[in-house]
């Protein structure tokens, strides 16, 4: 009788520290990222920008916490394959539209994570008529992304989910059709972590890579740039209203960050077998700031950043810490606890610290390489890879080129500093 009272009283021991164990284990947190199409850090409030209403956006950025200096490629694909690996462009191929077949995601370390990964928008990684399968050996467990190369984003689009061309969306609208599958993604998976990356096609232009022009849809025309901005803000509330009524805000990790700048000129019309551009200006305070998609200035590169974590990220906090787009992937691990790939280089910086408050080891340069030209910089200091030095904080629209005669003592000082950090990091060392 003792033997077994023993017994008994050692299983409910052990069910109870197992218990206990279950109940202190840390919850993993949902992940939405945001990834905006072709808005510069100049469309927002937070830097200044008054020409688009985005108060779905204004509100992330006002409850949660804003960096002022993130910087990506001056166009998306090269920033997106940054994004998605951690590693610089010399790394991955730097080639536009692809990223290797060896390469491991963000995809691939929260499945491995115990996640649920999903991608809504846009891919544009490869031609999904030849590799339907290719978001899902990129890690992704679901996918909804417009067919790049092969049909519209907008007006009846051509949409692959799950590798599978979509037969019901005739009469739809591309950007409705990719947050209705995130929004079902995310309420079929509530109760489990997700990763839930929210691609978005705005507010690039319209395809003008087609055999024919696209569909004008109801409005008979293109939207404007200005239109589709605020359009993509009416989404993202939708987005973010649907964590609210499913009771997960508080357990959702939310990042929006742009993918490179604002274009510098947009499609608005196809005539006479043309399409039709118009100059992109907006306002920031009383300047009006043409975009710089496609350059490698900072109004190519400078993007906005925001994460809002309601309940553990504090409001109206700002960072001028500086964020590459190769920090992503590093931080998310760091965040849910995901083993990183160890067999390659990683260029990221994790910023997971600095979301909770805390100081943490910021990067002391960032750096962007682009078809043959390309930067390091500090907060203050930008120099190119030949050789052209500008202070930034000084001469933020880079007017003033530096000229090695004339540096000063600071000046020289930064210079040498970055052309070290440069070579050392282009002979990949």
């Amino acid at each position: 009788m003792n033997y077994l009272k023993s017994v008994f009283t050692a299983v409910l021991a052990l069910g109870i520290l197992s218990s206990c164990s279950k109940e202190k284990a840390p919850q993993l947190p949902n992940i939405v990222f945001i990834l905006a199409d072709d808005m510069g850090a100049d469309v927002f409030d937070a830097y200044g920008g008054t020409s688009y209403k985005t108060p779905n956006i204004d509100y992330l950025a006002q409850n949660g916490l804003i960096f002022n200096q993130c910087y990506s490629a001056p166009v998306c694909s090269p920033s997106r394959v940054k994004l998605l690996t951690g590693r610089y462009g010399f790394r991955t191929g730097q080639t536009w539209g692809y990223i290797p077949s060896d390469e491991i995601t963000i995809g691939h370390i929260l499945k491995n994570a115990g996640y649920k990964v999903a991608i809504s928008g846009k891919w544009q990684m490869t031609l999904l008529k030849d590799d339907p399968n290719h978001i899902k050996n990129m890690g992704f467990d679901e996918s909804c992304v417009f067919g790049w190369h092969e049909g519209p984003r907008y007006d009846e689009p051509l949409i692959y989910q799950n590798g599978i061309i979509r037969d019901d969306v005739n009469g739809l609208y591309g950007p409705d059709v990719y947050k209705d599958f995130l929004i079902d993604f995310i309420k079929r998976n509530k109760e489990e972590p997700f990763f839930a990356y929210y691609s978005m096609t705005l507010a690039h232009e319209i395809s003008n890579d087609l055999s024919s022009p696209p569909p004008v849809g109801k409005k008979g025309r293109y939207g404007t740039f200005k239109e589709n901005v605020e359009y993509a803000d009416s989404l993202i509330g939708e987005v973010v209203k649907t964590l609210d009524n499913l009771n997960i805000r508080e357990k959702t990790l939310i990042f929006f960050v742009g993918d490179n700048g604002t274009p510098h000129h947009y499609i608005t019309a196809y005539e006479n077998g043309k399409y039709i551009k118009e100059p992109i200006f907006s306002k920031v305070g009383d300047t009006l700031i043409q975009g710089g998609k496609s350059y490698l200035t900072n109004q190519g590169t400078h993007v906005p950043l925001f994460v809002n974590w309601k309940g553990k990220i504090s409001s109206g906090n700002i960072s001028n810490d500086l964020i590459d787009f190769s920090d992503f992937m590093i931080t998310i691990a760091e965040i849910t606890n995901s083993e990183l790939p160890n067999d390659r280089v990683l260029d990221g910086r994790s910023f997971a610290s600095q979301l909770k408050g805390q100081k943490g080891t910021p990067r002391e340069w960032a750096y962007q390489l682009w078809e043959g030209n390309g930067w390091i910089r500090t907060a203050d200091w930008k120099l190119y890879r030949d050789n052209t030095l500008f202070d930034m904080k000084n001469d933020p629209f880079e007017q003033r080129p530096i000229k090695i005669d004339s540096d000063s003592q600071e000046s020289l000082a930064i210079r040498k500093y970055l052309t070290v950090e440069l070579t050392k990091l282009e002979s990949k060392e």
